[in-house]
């Protein structure tokens, strides 16, 4: 019993090692993701032109802006403000990597791909927990909205 207990241990403290956001201030230059450069990125303004004249699916686009929030339980996601005063929700490529929740505030560049989608009630309610919304806001969401998503492949700080 007690050598099985010895080996469950280890497993469960990496368990919660793994779930925690990386650690870090988010400095300048620090990366996360696939290598990418701040060289032609978009400013958020250019990327929304594109997507409304684009006829593709997804906008393939390495854009530069500020990160409003980012997820408080593990850096898994973060969002940017539009034009238009609208959140830009961002994920990672393939859950692949997370940012740290000191990001919040800096700008960074991304690289990836911007998608219109019509986000469901259940969604939004995950992600205002995630973000730790209070409860009467998570409450007050009771139809699906149709925001702009990004997936990136990297991040870099500036």
């Amino acid at each position: 019993m007690r050598k099985v207990l010895l080996l469950i241990l280890p497993l469960f403290a990496g368990i919660l090692l793994y779930a925690q956001p990386p650690a870090g201030s988010a400095r300048k230059g620090d990366a996360y993701g696939e290598k990418i450069i701040a060289k032609g990125a978009l400013s958020l303004e250019e990327l929304a032109g594109k997507l409304s004249s684009s006829k593709e699916d997804g906008v393939k686009a390495r854009i530069k802006g500020t990160v409003l929030a980012v997820c408080a339980k593990k850096g898994c996601w973060l969002t940017m403000e539009l034009p238009d005063n609208t959140k830009m929700q961002v994920k990672f490529k393939d859950y692949g990597f997370f940012v740290p929740t000191a990001i919040a505030g800096k700008t960074v560049v991304l690289e990836g791909v911007a998608r219109q989608k019509l986000v469901s009630v259940n969604e939004l309610k995950h992600y205002a927990e995630d973000a730790k919304k209070p409860q009467a806001e998570i409450d007050a969401i009771t139809a699906p909205e149709k925001q702009v998503r990004f997936e990136a492949s990297g991040v870099l700080v500036l």
